[in-house]
Order: C-alpha cells, then structure tokens, then sequence
C-alpha cells in the first residue's frame, strides 16, 4: 500500500513544482511515486469545481458557503478515486497529492467566523475520511507563504487567474486559515519565505525531502 504525502498552501506557493521535484527524488531514491493533482480538470469529476472557480455559480469566493463549496471539491477527489486512483494505491510506493483535503480545510474555513472553525474542521475531516471514505494522507506539508509573496507569484505566472486568486481580502483570510488548520490537524509546516521573498526552490525542496524520510 502507497504512503500518502500531501502537499498544500496558498496559491502560488510551489505546491505543484515541489510535488513533481519531491516524485523525482523518491524515484531516484528506487522507489515508485507518483503525483496527483487536485482539483482534476482533466477529468469529469471536476465539474462542479469549475464552474465554481470560474465563476459561474458567483463572481466572489463568500457567494458559495463553505460547507457548499467543500462538497465541491470533496465530489472531485472521490469521483476521481473511484474512477481512477484507487488501483494505484496498490502500484506506488508513494502518492503525493498536490491538494487534497486541506485544501478545504484552508480556502473554505475561512470564510466562516472564528468561533465556528473547530467544528467546521470536525465535520470535514469526517466527511471526506469516514463518510466518503478516502484515504488519509501519512503526512501532509503545508507551504507557508505570505499573501503578498503568494499575489506577486500568482501574478508573475501569468495564466488566466480563478475567483480565488483574484482577492486579495480572500487569500489574507486564508493565510491566517492555514496557519490554524495546520497547527489543528498537525500539518508539518515548511516556511517558504525569508525576509518577504520566496526561499530557493531547490533549498525548500531539501527541507520537505528531510520531512518525509521517517516514512
């Protein structure tokens, strides 16, 4: 059975280069990895995500609740599962989900008032894990990234931007999400930023490698 490593974080954060630097080094370590992408466009499952981030079922993230909007997201990971990951828990060494879970437990939380964030966080963890029965990550790495260095790189990207990306109230709210869900549901932190600019790629690479060795 694959270990499961999640890598999560604002947008703009790497999630995706660490992910696919983390899947070579394991493979060049001899083992088998592979790397998942959520939400997963390319499949049909995502529907209802993208009609969310593109706007269609509102122009601002708060115009979708969050329980609403994590159901979203949560029916693209176990349609997806269902449909095609599963087999490969069972051909991998190592999985490494580029979002997953957290990733609700960061965008969607913030949208609720602090006094409720405890129980949201409950009743995500058991919706997704126990209700729907996905798979729990053997450790989850959250990329700490401040909003401003998380617009700039955003905006450095150039692609066409969601209803996440384009608020900058939004991704501030995250950010202080992030930082309690990580410390509420153990999420091993890495801090990408020193002195307000974005740390070597491949010195952030070098720490989350160090991170997953006790696996």
């Amino acid at each position: 059975m694959a270990k499961l490593i999640s890598i999560d974080g604002l947008d703009g954060s790497g999630k995706g280069t660490q992910s696919e630097l983390l899947c070579r080094r394991l493979i060049a370590a001899g083992y088998t990895a592979k790397v998942l992408s959520f939400p997963m466009y390319d499949c049909d499952s995502s529907f209802g995500v993208k009609l969310y981030l593109d706007g269609a079922l509102g122009t601002h993230p708060s115009d979708m609740g969050a329980y609403a909007a994590s159901t979203l997201f949560a029916v693209d990971r176990y349609l997806s599962y269902r449909m095609a990951w599963q087999r490969d828990l069972e051909k991998y060494d190592y999985i490494i989900f580029n979002r997953y879970v957290s990733a609700n437990a960061v965008h969607q939380l913030s949208k609720l008032p602090r006094e409720d964030w405890e129980n949201f966080l409950s009743w995500l963890c058991d919706y997704e894990y126990e209700k729907l029965g996905l798979p729990k990550p053997d450790i989850t790495l959250y990329l700490l990234v401040e909003p401003a260095v998380s617009m700039a790189l955003v905006d450095h990207r150039g692609a066409k931007k969601d209803i996440h990306e384009t608020d900058e109230a939004y991704m501030q709210a995250c950010f202080a999400a992030g930082l309690y869900a990580a410390k509420a549901l153990g999420f091993v932190e890495i801090d990408c930023c020193k002195n307000g600019r974005i740390r070597p790629m491949d010195e952030i690479s070098d720490e989350i490698f160090e991170k997953v060795k006790d696996l």
